[in-house]
């Protein structure tokens, strides 16, 4: 009867190595009840302090840069012609990091994952070589992001309206026919994190979270679409407080996910959410996300903004738009106690969509104007956003240098 228990033992001590979560010797008082041994008795004292941690090892040795300087990279442009061009311009500028699409905006992988993947159905062969240009990266030093679109997801709205938000048992769709997942829903919440394990898996440095959110004006639809809200159904909560607490608890949950693959986890969010309490309608919360990240990337285009900071039309004026939001975004980051780093997404391009008089083209001074005043309120990372790589010439990414 012994050895069995020494056994038993023995391979609990591995599986708690996995599971740090767990007591040892809970484990092992556990589970010799379950099979009616009687006679184990484990002093903790005598235990080790630390268990040894599963650790992911993905074969590649990125280095964090001495300042995350990135850009976006479509699926496309990763797998295809641009890739290229694009490392050129990381060897050629103070460029060091590429934020890649893993999971896009309608909901696709961008590569096509094992066969065997429960996510196989939802592969799109934009990188069909994706280790190798993974190798390409850590061959030119630069740091690989993996960008995971989470709650908008048109592709899995359809094939499962039961995880979506439906009216006249229809899939809502936004205005530009979107389609979101629920993000009250576990399922949800397990069907990203796997994937963000897998970009881990692939070698990717970190996750970027993006769409952790509802839709937006979701407080106008709540009362109208039907949606389930699983273990938040009856908090006692209201609605608003409830779809906070949903996307924040996402955020955390992923975070401790993610954990034993040795990646960072930084969260996109709405650059205005750092100028309120919360968003009601989205269920963002600034600082209640923060808490839970290593790294915060608000998007602050100025393109973006309406009459905020007494800045009647943002889009004319990078350098002042930029560095109002910095000085809100310091204070607000200030008060945690241990606030994540600050990196956020900038704009290189230009908004003509805002009408005559309201935009100006964005080139080398409009970027370099964003970035000084970043600098000049200490926040020395930044990501530049193209939605079609092409990016521009000619930059000083350290104007401050």
């Amino acid at each position: 009867m012994r050895s069995h228990v020494k056994k038993v033992v023995v391979i609990l001590a591995m599986i708690c190595a996995l599971f740090p979560g767990r007591s040892f010797a809970d484990e092992v008082i556990k589970t010799s009840k379950q099979f009616e041994f009687r006679e184990v008795s484990v002093d903790k004292k005598t235990l080790p302090e630390k268990m040894v941690r599963f650790q992911f090892d993905s074969g590649y040795s990125f280095q964090y840069p001495d300042a995350v300087r990135g850009i976006y990279v479509t699926g496309h442009s990763f797998g295809g012609g641009r890739f290229d061009q694009l490392v050129g311009l990381m060897d050629n500028t103070e460029l060091n990091a590429m934020v890649v699409d893993i999971k896009d905006d309608r909901g696709h992988l961008t590569y096509m994952p094992e066969p065997n993947s429960p996510n196989y159905s939802i592969g799109q062969p934009y990188i069909k070589n994706i280790n190798d240009k993974l190798k390409i990266l850590e061959k030119h030093e630069i740091y690989p992001i993996a960008r995971v679109v989470v709650f908008k997801d048109s592709v899995w709205s359809k094939n499962r309206p039961d995880l979506s938000f439906t009216e006249d048992d229809q899939v809502w769709k936004n205005g530009r026919g979107e389609s979101f997942v629920n993000p009250f829903l576990k399922e949800v919440w397990d069907h990203n994190v796997n994937i963000a394990i897998e970009a881990a898996k692939l070698g990717f440095q970190e996750i970027q979270f993006d769409y952790v959110r509802f839709p937006e004006g979701f407080e106008k639809r709540d009362q109208v679409l039907d949606y389930g809200m699983g273990e938040y159904k009856d908090l006692p909560l209201e609605n608003v407080q409830k779809r906070v607490q949903a996307v924040t608890d996402f955020v955390q949950y992923a975070k401790e996910k993610l954990e034993p693959y040795q990646v960072k986890v930084s969260v996109d969010i709405f650059g205005y959410t750092a100028t309120l309490p919360e968003a009601p309608g989205i269920g963002q919360n600034f600082t209640k996300i923060s808490e839970h990240v290593d790294v915060i990337s608000s998007m602050i285009y100025p393109s973006h903004w309406t009459s905020y900071f007494g800045i009647s039309k943002p889009d004319l004026e990078p350098y002042r738009l930029v560095s109002e939001y910095a000085k809100v975004e310091k204070e607000k980051l200030s008060q945690l106690s241990n606030p994540p780093l600050s990196r956020p997404w900038i704009q290189d391009f230009t908004a003509s969509y805002l009408g005559a008089g309201n935009y100006r083209k964005y080139g080398k001074a409009e970027i370099e104007a964003q970035i000084k005043a970043l600098n000049e309120n200490g926040v020395n990372e930044f990501l530049l956003w193209n939605a079609g790589n092409s990016y521009t010439s000619n930059v000083d990414y350290t104007p401050l240098n």
